[in-house]
């Protein structure tokens, strides 16, 4: 049997408004460019450092 991936849930919370366009990228990349979005990913080393590039703009909302 498989193992189901787990997953993150994120939620953005801050604006992207006078960010570095580096920080705007990463939100793009992490489905998110409005805030209140919520956006559910496979929980990897990728996604994790994108989180952490941006986790003053995302909650992470549920954890799977």
């Amino acid at each position: 049997m498989a193992k189901a991936a787990k997953t993150i849930k994120l939620e953005q919370i801050g604006s992207a408004i006078r960010r570095h366009h580096s920080q705007r990228s990463t939100l793009i990349g992490l489905k998110l460019n409005k805030i209140g979005r919520v956006s559910e990913l496979q929980d990897t080393p990728a996604v994790r450092g994108m989180i952490l590039k941006v986790h003053h703009l995302v909650r992470i909302v549920d954890e799977k």
